[in-house]
């Protein structure tokens, strides 16, 4: 049972150098191991807080975000109504002008229907005036035998004239 209990001696020498181990320990690697301690815990905290404070961040620039995509949203339908009005209104301007358009074109037409309608009637005017100098040539030069036909023949034309 000797091997099984210690002997008084190693006790105490055992005793002594846990002693002499402890009291260097704490002299000169208690206070590092402590301040070590002190400054991990020191940031944990500033890590768990700067986490903290990160995430706040986070939320408020989450909510920036929304409300600036409302933004861009709102601006976006604005700029697309505007838009629409501005080409419905190029479109109406674009139709009025035509319609203008048209309208000159068809009066410039019409003007120049009855330009060349007063020019034909004109040109006709001027070949009926020349076969009527014509005709009146042929006559004047046709010679009238007696004094009698003659006259009937002044009557007979007299009464054409009044009659048109």
């Amino acid at each position: 049972m000797q091997l099984l209990t210690p002997g008084l001696g190693l006790i105490f020498w055992t005793f002594l150098a846990f002693i002499v181990v402890f009291l260097i320990l704490k002299k000169f690697a208690w206070k590092p191991i402590l301040s070590a301690l002190k400054e991990r815990e020191t940031n944990i905290a500033n890590a768990i807080s700067s986490a903290e404070k990160v995430k706040l961040e986070m939320l408020q620039l989450k909510n920036d975000n929304e409300t600036l995509m409302q933004q861009a949203r709102e601006e976006r339908s604005a700029l697309l109504k505007d838009a629409k009005f501005h080409s419905d209104k190029m479109i109406h301007e674009a139709k009025e002008k035509a319609k203008s358009e048209y309208d000159r074109i068809i009066t410039d037409a019409q003007q120049a229907i009855q330009q060349q309608k007063n020019a034909a009637l004109t040109d006709v005017k001027n070949q009926i005036g020349a076969l009527v100098i014509e005709v009146s040539e042929k006559i004047l030069k046709r010679e009238l035998h007696n004094k009698a036909e003659q006259e009937n023949f002044i009557n007979t034309l007299t009464e054409e004239v009044k009659l048109n």
